[in-house]
């Protein structure tokens, strides 16, 4: 189905689309990281961390994995899903927060009924 000439042509427009805006994008990270960071980073370093694919598609490739700071995010309950102060993910909508609150009243009751025995 995906043999016509119309999807040809449309696959043919976005790889020029992808590797226009390839640049684009490439030059404006760049500029970003090199304002952001100008004394950390050095040129040759620069070339290191960004590289560019075939079709220049561009990927952003950090290896510093010593400044990335992966702890910086909010703890969680595996269990209840709430963080320290009882609030649930941002990532989480209200019908998925209905869910997990009846899931927390049932767990918190099944646990209060073994106690009491």
């Amino acid at each position: 189905m995906a043999k016509s000439i119309r999807s040809k042509h449309k696959r043919k427009m976005r790889a020029i689309k992808r590797e226009r805006y390839g640049k684009k994008e490439l030059e404006t990270l760049k500029k970003t990281v090199t304002t952001e960071v100008a004394s950390a980073i050095k040129e040759e370093d620069m070339k290191e961390m960004f590289t560019v694919r075939k079709g220049c598609e561009v990927v952003q490739e950090i290896r510093d994995e010593e400044n990335m700071d992966l702890d910086s995010g909010k703890k969680y309950n595996t269990r209840t899903k709430l963080d320290e102060h009882g609030n649930y993910p941002v990532w989480m909508n209200s019908r998925q927060i209905k869910k997990q609150k009846k899931k927390n009243k049932t767990q918190k009751t099944k646990r209060a009924g073994k106690a009491k025995k």
